[in-house]
């Protein structure tokens, strides 16, 4: 026997879906558990610090988001909505997914008048397209969307095309540590959307240290788990790199407390140390790990890499949500329950969810 979907699933009132984020980055609510005592306390995420052992050491994921959405217009008029989701094997060539794709795909190609064509190549196993774009500047497909492109929002966070929210969308869907030589994701790591460059400082002079890795987050990460039993959905796979300084502090424990931000660090950390031992070929000469991971966690999953996690809010029937009741005790499944108690907890105390919503700390 499995473990059932239907146990991860919960009804959310959509008042709740935060449309946009808080005035202050650092302004959200945050709810912090302690998985030894059971006790939950209501604060902000100004304040986390209160709450974090000393010389506790961050794990964060700098990948930036892509203004990965594209519009342009097939041969006949007709209208193409095209979202890059990763980089095929050329710079020119990308993944991506096409809206309306059969029509697209039939056309052969689209484009913007005095900006670029593409040339639909192929069809790939996910319902993705295979698009070869010809940018008419001389820049990359990476430089062209950044000029052209809008965020990916997450399809429940509501945006009309002229929308004025979007211009702050370009700076509050990332966080404010995005390296953006690592621009080639198409979600945020949204738990990391709460610091703030002066709490960051605050935690650094309290003996706090942040390590930097990088997921490129993928279209993935939305998809719910359809299949009647957890196990048997088919995980999406990310690429990742944590460098040899991060790794180093990964392994060792006694350091100080290894707090996640956010679950794709979770997922980068734990795909890592499981990986290293049985595929020593993901180190490079100087040390990084450099992987896609595979890894799928949910309970009754044990973890060796993290100590304590920061996360957002998460979907109904989400592997996100696998994940985070994982945590909550690990190697048994009664996070499970639990994990919907504290977010019926949450419900009646009107805490915002989902990517623009508020944070959970799991010590």
């Amino acid at each position: 026997m499995g473990v059932k979907i239907d146990r991860f699933d919960y009804n959310l009132p959509k008042e709740l879906i935060a449309q946009e984020p808080a005035a202050q980055r650092d302004a959200s609510r945050l709810m912090v558990i302690d998985r030894a005592t059971r006790e939950v306390t209501h604060s902000t995420f100004a304040a986390i610090g209160d709450f974090l052992p000393a010389k506790s050491r961050f794990f964060r994921n700098n990948a930036a988001v892509l203004k990965a959405r594209l519009y342009g217009q097939r041969p006949t008029g007709g209208k193409v909505e095209c979202l890059l989701l990763q980089p095929a094997e050329d710079a020119l060539s990308w993944w991506c997914l096409l809206k309306p794709g059969k029509k697209t795909l039939q056309a052969g190609q689209f484009g913007l008048d005095g900006e670029y064509t593409a040339e639909v190549l192929e069809v790939g196993a996910n319902g993705n397209y295979k698009v070869r774009f010809q940018p008419v500047r001389d820049e990359s497909v990476t430089a062209l969307s950044e000029r052209l492109g809008i965020m990916p929002l997450p399809p429940y966070i509501e945006r009309s095309k002229d929308d004025p929210r979007r211009d702050s969308d370009n700076e509050r869907y990332q966080t404010v540590y995005a390296d953006y030589a690592k621009q080639l994701a198409v979600a945020a790591p949204t738990a990391g959307l709460h610091f703030t460059p002066e709490l960051i400082a605050q935690l650094e002079s309290s003996g706090a240290s942040f390590y930097d890795l990088t997921l490129q987050v993928g279209i993935g990460t939305f998809h719910p788990v359809q299949t009647e039993h957890v196990e048997d959905h088919n995980i999406h796979h990310e690429w990742y790199e944590i460098p040899a300084s991060a790794l180093a502090e990964l392994q060792s424990p006694d350091a100080g407390p290894r707090i996640a931000v956010g679950t794709t660090s979770v997922r980068s950390i734990e795909d890592a140390l499981r990986r290293i031992p049985r595929e020593p070929g993901c180190l490079t000469p100087g040390g990084d790990v450099q992987a896609e991971a595979d890894i799928y966690i949910y309970p009754p999953s044990e973890f060796s890499g993290i100590d304590h996690m920061i996360t957002n809010f998460h979907l109904p029937k989400s592997t996100l949500l696998c994940l985070v009741s994982a945590f909550l005790t690990p190697g048994s499944e009664e996070g499970i329950d639990w994990l919907k108690e504290l977010y019926a907890e949450a419900i009646a105390k009107q805490y915002r969810f989902y990517s623009y919503g508020d944070a959970m700390l799991i010590l």
